[in-house]
């Protein structure tokens, strides 16, 4: 017996190319720890414009960071807010036990972009800066008002829960004196440092007793290494940067500097745990540490002109936050183009 060939299936018309969805699937929501890309790339800006004020940089550098700076926090804000799934949906964002904290960082970026905006166009950065500060105060009032009547447990803390108080009465704190309100920005800076010793506490505890940090959170431990630097360059801002500082704001910026050693020096003992991790948004957490500690290294180390071995140390500083950061965010352009690719393009 001869076998049967198989059945010519009928001729049918071409079927419709499969929607977009079907090739690339839905589109992921954008976490709110994603702002972490403005806010540190910010930071790195600011570090940027440092080296022009106080190492005599080139200004196009400077621009240039603020200007990708601003790209990213827009591209963000835009993304989230149309993939958010709605008004509920952001609501039950801001109640999110883990990634609450990190919404701050939304009106916090604006109020840093805001300040460098003042330098060029003054009337639209003052507007910004005071919208952008109005909206992270009352965050942050919200925020603490939260943490004081919702219980929650131990373990969902991290350093993460520093940005909506204490790093935002910090940065308000600055650009509020960037555009002249300098009374008001060191009363700012203080309670920063009040809601520091006060969250640090808490989360030292929390380090100590509850469970360790999963591997997506174990970046957010940079966050609480970055308030001395943070305040150190708040208080630059507020005091005038004098060439020459005073007895008391020397006291000050030694207090800061030597906490900023002390709480950095631990993480060389966590590079092989931070090298284990799978790459994800949460990297961006380490970035603004990296860019406040060199901006704070810079102001320090260029303190009264600087001589020619502290200048070179700072340009250490800026290359290495610059590439640290830059490298950040090349692997985060990778795993966007990535995740934007059909399945069976991905490799």
């Amino acid at each position: 017996m001869h076998p049967v060939a198989p059945a010519t299936p009928p001729s049918t018309p071409p079927s419709t190319p499969p929607a977009p969805a079907a090739l690339h699937g839905p589109r992921p929501r954008v976490r709110l720890n994603a702002f972490g890309a403005g806010f540190g790339l910010s930071g790195l800006a600011g570090t940027w414009s440092a080296a022009v004020g106080q190492l005599g940089g080139p200004r196009w550098t400077a621009e240039v960071a603020w200007a990708i700076a601003a790209a990213a926090w827009l591209g963000v804000l835009v993304t989230y807010l149309v993939r958010c799934g709605g008004p509920a949906r952001i609501v039950a964002d801001l109640r999110d036990p883990v990634l609450a904290p990190f919404a701050s960082l939304a009106p916090i970026t604006a109020s840093l972009l805001g300040a460098h905006l003042y330098t060029l166009a003054p009337a639209a950065g003052r507007v910004v800066v005071l919208v952008a500060v109005t909206a992270t105060l009352a965050y942050g009032a919200w925020f603490t008002a939260q943490l004081l009547v919702e219980p929650r447990e131990l373990a969902t803390l991290h350093g993460g829960h520093l940005l909506p108080t204490v790093a935002g009465s910090f940065l308000s704190g600055q650009t509020l004196a960037a555009i002249g309100h300098h009374e008001v920005g060191a009363a700012l800076v203080w309670a920063g440092i009040m809601f520091w010793l006060l969250l640090g506490g808490v989360l030292l505890v929390r380090f100590l007793t509850a469970p360790q940090l999963p591997g997506p959170l174990l970046p957010t431990l940079a966050i609480y290494s970055a308030p001395p630097a943070v305040a150190g360059n708040a208080w630059w801002v507020v005091a005038g940067a004098p060439a020459a500082l005073m007895l008391h704001d020397a006291a000050v910026h030694l207090a800061l500097a030597g906490a900023l050693v002390l709480l950095l020096a631990p993480h060389l003992a966590l590079l092989q745990r931070y090298r284990r991790l799978s790459f994800t948004t949460g990297f961006w957490a380490f970035t603004f540490t990296a860019a406040s500690s060199a901006t704070y290294a810079v102001h320090l180390l260029a303190l009264g002109g600087g001589s020619g071995p502290r200048v070179v140390v700072a340009w250490v500083a800026v290359a290495c936050a610059t590439a640290f950061i830059g490298a950040i965010g090349v692997r985060s352009l990778i795993t966007l183009v990535r995740a934007a690719l059909p399945a069976g393009a991905r490799r």
